[in-house]
């Protein structure tokens, strides 16, 4: 008799090499590059260096870095809190040095430096619109940047740009970022961890109140008093 009737071994139908998973891993390891870089900064916070590691990223982050130093600023607060005042003076001062340098890009290398930093980061649209801002605020317009999540690098590189006066430049910068960090430095060293929850959850809140406060104080000085 025939075998043509019988029906296939649907066993006999299956491939014998398994899928190889490898095809699948590039899916499963893909990360956002951003939440990485987040993770690397981060990690700094256990080594003994870690406080110069802020000192760098908040140099870096007046200019072209996209992660904030208040990333950790914040865990070493938490981990030394007696020490989060000098950890605030050190994210001000580099973060202004910072600054200074994005001012200088601003200046004499915008076409070549400045420019593709900005559109980097997809920052060139609202370039033009802080000219207006300048001329309401002048360079107080720096101060208020540092207080808020407004990335501060597009007013420091804007600022030499336009020509804002340097002088003043530092100041109001000095102002804007030592008010920024220090409200953080100071919440931590009074409640420590758990005040943590609260600053991640509401710091964009914290830090435009800061700055509305500002402005106040910046628009009563100048209309209030005559």
């Amino acid at each position: 008799m025939s075998d043509v009737s019988r029906k296939p071994d649907p066993s006999s139908e299956r491939d014998p090499s398994p899928r190889p998973e490898s095809s699948l891993e590039p899916t499963r390891r893909w990360r956002n590059p951003v939440r990485t870089l987040y993770d690397w900064v981060l990690s700094w916070a256990d080594r003994p260096s870690g406080p110069w590691a802020l000192a760098a990223f908040a140099f870096a982050e007046s200019t072209f870095f996209p992660i904030p130093p208040d990333v950790l600023l914040i865990p070493l607060c938490l981990a030394a809190p007696t020490r989060a005042l000098w950890f605030a003076t050190l994210s001000t001062i580099f973060s202004v040095l910072g600054g200074m340098f994005g001012y200088f890009l601003g200046a004499v290398a915008f076409d070549s430096l400045g420019r593709p930093m900005l559109e980097l980061y997809g920052l060139m649209e609202g370039f033009e619109r802080l000219r207006e801002l300048y001329q309401t605020y002048d360079v107080w317009a720096v101060g208020i940047a540092g207080f808020t999540p407004i990335p501060y690098k597009v007013f420091t590189i804007s600022a030499g740009f336009f020509g804002l006066n340097f002088a003043a430049f530092v100041l109001a910068s000095t102002i804007g970022r030592a008010g920024r960090f220090f409200l953080v430095a100071i919440l931590l060293r009074l409640f420590g961890e758990p005040i943590k929850e609260f600053i991640d959850r509401y710091f964009n809140w914290l830090t435009l109140v800061v700055a509305v406060l500002f402005v106040g104080g910046f628009l009563v000085l100048n209309y209030g008093i005559r």
